[in-house]
Protein backbone atom coordinates (compact mmCIF):
# COMPACT_ATOMS: atom_id res chain seq x y z
CA UNK A 1 0.00 0.00 0.00
CA UNK A 2 2.38 2.75 0.81
CA UNK A 3 4.73 1.57 -1.92
CA UNK A 4 1.57 2.73 -4.50
CA UNK A 5 0.91 5.83 -2.13
CA UNK A 6 4.47 7.07 -2.37
CA UNK A 7 4.74 6.73 -6.29
CA UNK A 8 1.19 9.07 -6.09
CA UNK A 9 3.08 11.82 -4.31
CA UNK A 10 5.71 11.68 -6.93
CA UNK A 11 5.76 14.97 -8.88
CA UNK A 12 4.83 15.53 -13.32
CA UNK A 13 7.80 14.47 -15.67
CA UNK A 14 6.61 13.82 -19.40
CA UNK A 15 9.47 11.70 -19.62
CA UNK A 16 8.58 9.53 -16.80
CA UNK A 17 4.02 9.14 -17.25
CA UNK A 18 2.14 7.59 -14.53
CA UNK A 19 -0.38 5.71 -15.72
CA UNK A 20 -3.16 3.57 -13.66
CA UNK A 21 -4.94 0.57 -15.45
CA UNK A 22 -7.69 -1.99 -15.03
CA UNK A 23 -10.19 -3.32 -16.87
CA UNK A 24 -13.78 -4.37 -16.44
CA UNK A 25 -16.39 -6.28 -18.88
CA UNK A 26 -19.77 -5.05 -19.93
CA UNK A 27 -22.48 -7.46 -21.18
CA UNK A 28 -24.36 -6.65 -24.26
CA UNK A 29 -27.77 -6.46 -23.84
CA UNK A 30 -30.40 -6.36 -26.93
CA UNK A 31 -33.64 -5.33 -26.64
CA UNK A 32 -36.74 -7.95 -27.45
CA UNK A 33 -39.07 -5.30 -28.09
CA UNK A 34 -38.71 -1.72 -29.29
CA UNK A 35 -38.72 1.16 -26.69
CA UNK A 36 -41.17 3.60 -26.49
CA UNK A 37 -39.70 6.82 -26.54
CA UNK A 38 -40.19 9.42 -23.79
CA UNK A 39 -42.30 12.28 -24.45
CA UNK A 40 -43.16 15.62 -22.23
CA UNK A 41 -44.29 14.56 -18.96
CA UNK A 42 -43.28 10.50 -19.78
CA UNK A 43 -39.69 9.00 -19.22
CA UNK A 44 -38.98 6.47 -21.98
CA UNK A 45 -40.82 2.70 -21.29
CA UNK A 46 -38.84 -0.56 -22.39
CA UNK A 47 -39.81 -3.88 -21.51
CA UNK A 48 -37.89 -5.60 -18.68
CA UNK A 49 -37.09 -8.79 -21.10
CA UNK A 50 -33.73 -8.56 -23.09
CA UNK A 51 -31.72 -10.86 -25.01
CA UNK A 52 -28.17 -11.59 -24.00
CA UNK A 53 -25.82 -10.47 -26.48
CA UNK A 54 -21.90 -11.46 -25.22
CA UNK A 55 -19.79 -9.75 -23.04
CA UNK A 56 -17.01 -7.57 -24.34
CA UNK A 57 -13.71 -6.44 -22.08
CA UNK A 58 -12.49 -3.01 -21.38
CA UNK A 59 -8.78 -2.23 -20.93
CA UNK A 60 -8.90 1.19 -18.75
CA UNK A 61 -5.57 3.18 -18.72
CA UNK A 62 -5.52 6.39 -16.81
CA UNK A 63 -2.53 9.54 -16.73
CA UNK A 64 -3.93 10.89 -13.57
CA UNK A 65 -1.54 13.79 -13.45
CA UNK A 66 -2.72 14.68 -17.32
CA UNK A 67 -6.55 14.14 -16.42
CA UNK A 68 -6.46 11.88 -19.28
CA UNK A 69 -8.16 8.25 -20.18
CA UNK A 70 -7.89 5.70 -23.24
CA UNK A 71 -9.84 2.87 -23.05
CA UNK A 72 -9.99 0.16 -25.62
CA UNK A 73 -12.75 -2.60 -26.15
CA UNK A 74 -11.53 -6.03 -27.06
CA UNK A 75 -12.95 -9.29 -27.37
CA UNK A 76 -11.02 -11.24 -24.43
CA UNK A 77 -8.89 -10.40 -21.21
CA UNK A 78 -6.42 -13.14 -22.16
CA UNK A 79 -2.68 -12.79 -21.06
CA UNK A 80 -2.05 -12.11 -24.68
CA UNK A 81 -4.28 -9.73 -24.93
CA UNK A 82 -2.94 -7.46 -21.93
CA UNK A 83 0.67 -8.24 -23.41
CA UNK A 84 -0.69 -6.45 -26.64
CA UNK A 85 -2.06 -3.65 -24.74
CA UNK A 86 0.98 -2.87 -22.85
CA UNK A 87 2.83 -3.11 -25.96
CA UNK A 88 0.49 -0.17 -27.42
CA UNK A 89 0.78 1.94 -24.68
CA UNK A 90 4.71 1.70 -24.65
CA UNK A 91 5.54 1.91 -28.63
CA UNK A 92 1.86 4.07 -29.47
CA UNK A 93 0.66 6.28 -26.56
CA UNK A 94 4.11 6.98 -24.76
CA UNK A 95 6.73 6.24 -27.54
CA UNK A 96 8.99 9.25 -26.18
CA UNK A 97 9.03 8.30 -22.51
CA UNK A 98 11.97 7.21 -20.61
CA UNK A 99 10.04 4.77 -18.38
CA UNK A 100 6.28 4.38 -17.97
CA UNK A 101 5.46 3.95 -14.07
CA UNK A 102 2.28 1.58 -14.52
CA UNK A 103 0.04 0.71 -11.65
CA UNK A 104 -2.27 -2.55 -11.47
CA UNK A 105 -3.87 -5.01 -9.57
CA UNK A 106 -2.16 -8.50 -8.78
CA UNK A 107 -4.62 -10.21 -12.18
CA UNK A 108 -2.63 -13.39 -12.82
CA UNK A 109 -2.61 -12.03 -15.96
CA UNK A 110 -0.45 -8.81 -15.37
CA UNK A 111 3.13 -9.81 -15.52
CA UNK A 112 6.19 -9.99 -17.24
CA UNK A 113 5.60 -13.48 -18.26
CA UNK A 114 2.38 -12.49 -20.35
CA UNK A 115 4.85 -10.23 -22.48
CA UNK A 116 7.01 -13.78 -23.22
CA UNK A 117 3.53 -15.18 -24.25
CA UNK A 118 3.26 -13.28 -26.79
CA UNK A 119 6.44 -11.93 -27.99
CA UNK A 120 9.90 -13.14 -28.74
CA UNK A 121 12.20 -12.69 -25.50
CA UNK A 122 13.91 -9.68 -26.90
CA UNK A 123 10.64 -7.73 -27.69
CA UNK A 124 9.36 -8.69 -24.07
CA UNK A 125 12.38 -7.78 -22.51
CA UNK A 126 12.28 -4.41 -23.88
CA UNK A 127 8.52 -3.21 -23.58
CA UNK A 128 9.65 -4.47 -19.81
CA UNK A 129 12.55 -2.43 -19.80
CA UNK A 130 10.14 0.47 -20.37
CA UNK A 131 8.26 -0.26 -17.50
CA UNK A 132 8.57 0.46 -13.40
CA UNK A 133 5.55 -1.83 -12.15
CA UNK A 134 3.71 -1.12 -8.73
CA UNK A 135 1.14 -3.35 -7.62
CA UNK A 136 -1.99 -2.52 -5.51
CA UNK A 137 -2.11 -5.38 -2.68
CA UNK A 138 -4.45 -7.76 -2.05
CA UNK A 139 -8.15 -6.10 -1.08
CA UNK A 140 -6.44 -2.95 -2.03
CA UNK A 141 -7.57 -2.40 -5.66
CA UNK A 142 -9.55 0.60 -4.59
CA UNK A 143 -5.98 2.37 -4.45
CA UNK A 144 -5.79 1.94 -8.28
CA UNK A 145 -7.28 5.37 -10.16
CA UNK A 146 -7.66 3.52 -12.66
CA UNK A 147 -11.13 1.15 -11.25
CA UNK A 148 -11.79 5.21 -10.18
CA UNK A 149 -12.13 5.73 -13.53
CA UNK A 150 -13.98 2.52 -14.58
CA UNK A 151 -16.48 3.37 -11.95
CA UNK A 152 -17.07 7.06 -13.33
CA UNK A 153 -17.74 5.20 -17.08
CA UNK A 154 -19.63 2.87 -15.84
CA UNK A 155 -21.99 5.40 -14.16
CA UNK A 156 -21.79 7.93 -16.86
CA UNK A 157 -21.66 5.83 -19.90
CA UNK A 158 -22.75 2.39 -19.15
CA UNK A 159 -25.92 2.52 -17.36
CA UNK A 160 -28.02 1.42 -20.20
CA UNK A 161 -28.38 -1.49 -21.80
CA UNK A 162 -25.89 -1.61 -25.20
CA UNK A 163 -26.73 -4.20 -27.33
CA UNK A 164 -23.12 -4.66 -29.21
CA UNK A 165 -19.61 -4.15 -29.38
CA UNK A 166 -19.65 -1.78 -31.35
CA UNK A 167 -22.11 0.37 -29.91
CA UNK A 168 -19.91 0.31 -27.16
CA UNK A 169 -17.21 1.77 -28.76
CA UNK A 170 -18.71 4.18 -29.72
CA UNK A 171 -20.55 5.29 -26.25
CA UNK A 172 -16.95 4.98 -24.82
CA UNK A 173 -15.58 7.26 -27.38
CA UNK A 174 -17.86 9.93 -27.38
CA UNK A 175 -17.48 9.51 -22.81
CA UNK A 176 -13.76 9.33 -23.19
CA UNK A 177 -13.45 12.30 -25.91
CA UNK A 178 -16.24 14.43 -23.68
CA UNK A 179 -13.54 13.83 -20.14
CA UNK A 180 -10.65 13.92 -21.57
CA UNK A 181 -11.23 17.58 -23.19
CA UNK A 182 -11.64 18.52 -19.54
CA UNK A 183 -8.17 17.27 -18.81
CA UNK A 184 -8.83 17.48 -15.06
CA UNK A 185 -5.84 15.83 -12.91
CA UNK A 186 -7.25 13.67 -10.15
CA UNK A 187 -6.99 14.82 -6.89
CA UNK A 188 -5.71 11.86 -4.80
CA UNK A 189 -5.12 13.02 -0.93
CA UNK A 190 -5.13 9.89 1.01
CA UNK A 191 -1.25 10.12 1.51
CA UNK A 192 0.99 7.31 3.50
CA UNK A 193 1.03 9.37 6.78
CA UNK A 194 -3.05 9.09 6.35
CA UNK A 195 -2.99 5.14 5.90
CA UNK A 196 -0.82 4.80 9.18
CA UNK A 197 -3.44 6.68 11.04
CA UNK A 198 -6.36 5.70 9.43
CA UNK A 199 -5.44 2.04 8.84
CA UNK A 200 -3.33 1.61 12.26
CA UNK A 201 -5.16 -1.97 12.62
CA UNK A 202 -3.13 -3.31 9.12
CA UNK A 203 0.19 -2.86 10.38
CA UNK A 204 1.96 -5.02 12.55
CA UNK A 205 2.06 -4.32 16.67
CA UNK A 206 6.28 -4.08 17.68
CA UNK A 207 6.96 -4.77 21.08
CA UNK A 208 9.14 -3.22 23.12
Amino acid sequence: MEDVLGVYKRTYDETHPLICMDESSKQHIDEVRQPIAAKPGTVEKYDTEYERNGVSNMFMFFNPLEGKRHVEVTDQRTAVDWAQQIKDLVDVKYPHAKRITLVMDNLNTHTGASLYKAFVPEEARRILDRLEIHYTPKHGSWLNMAEIELSILSRQCLDQRIPDQDTLKKEIAAWQEKRNALAQPMEWRFTNEDARIKLKKLYPTLKE
